[in-house]
């Protein structure tokens, strides 16, 4: 999967997706992170790439002509008009579940803002998809572009050494991750829950299923409202609340 950032910091993107898990998919040819710096698509000789916003107000914009003909060197090079994501707090709030919508793509640009923004006019020429990270501002759309490829890179084939650890991970089916734990199996008094040192696969994976639910009800309820349960489980929670 090819990742093409449109950014005016392109060494900040390098640098931070050249480490870890997503540096060593990189290596072995499973993803491309390609940083295209939006600078060297200005007309003005100083490399200018924002202005003053028509009708006033605080701050610079970005112009849309150098955004536009960044992103036309992309197409151009791909040969299409791969979906392009806009990072900005104006988006749809990003998911594990837009992750795996996004994974399936062989192409996808991202771009970031900076300033106050960018030129209306060119966002309604290039984007696909507006996303969010959060309800919060940053200086520039830099980190919440690695943080969405960091999640949606997870979902590549190939790139996470144990494919399983990318479908039992917090979110699947709306519930948040199980407790986990490694040795020893005393550690300041705290003992590892038995059921983990029985050997007992069935039993362990119920026990992990539980779990996930009951820390799902307590920190996060509102996913939990949307997590298909079975009856028996319904069941089960059920009896927590009357143990409880």
């Amino acid at each position: 999967m090819n990742f093409h950032i449109l950014t005016l910091f392109p060494e900040m993107v390098i640098q931070g997706m050249n480490t870890s898990i997503i540096g060593r998919a990189s290596q072995a040819g499973l993803l491309k992170v390609n940083a295209v710096d939006i600078r060297d698509y200005s007309e003005n000789k100083h490399h200018n790439v924002d202005d003053y916003p028509y009708g006033g107000g605080a701050g610079m914009l970005m112009q849309a002509q150098p955004v536009y003909r960044a992103w036309e060197s992309v197409t151009a090079q791909i040969g299409r008009k791969p979906r392009c994501v806009y990072v900005t707090p104006q988006g749809r709030t990003f998911t594990q579940q837009m992750a795996k919508e996004l994974a399936v793509e062989d192409e996808l640009i991202l771009l970031c803002g900076h300033y106050e923004g960018i030129d209306e006019r060119v966002l309604e020429e290039i984007v696909t998809d507006y996303i969010s990270i959060g309800d919060y501002v940053l200086t520039g759309g830099e980190l919440p572009a690695m943080v969405i490829i960091d999640a949606v890179s997870r979902m590549v084939p190939g790139v996470l050494g144990n494919q399983e650890s990318g479908s039992a991970e917090s979110f699947e089916g709306n519930l948040l991750e199980y407790p986990q734990y490694s040795r020893p199996e005393e550690w300041r008094g705290k003992k590892v829950p038995q059921v983990l040192l029985s050997g007992h696969h069935k039993n362990i994976e119920i026990w992990r299923r539980q779990q996930a639910i009951l820390r799902t009800r307590e920190r996060r309820p509102d996913l939990l409202e949307k997590a298909v349960l079975t009856s028996q489980e319904q069941e089960w929670l059920a009896q927590q609340d009357s143990f409880g």
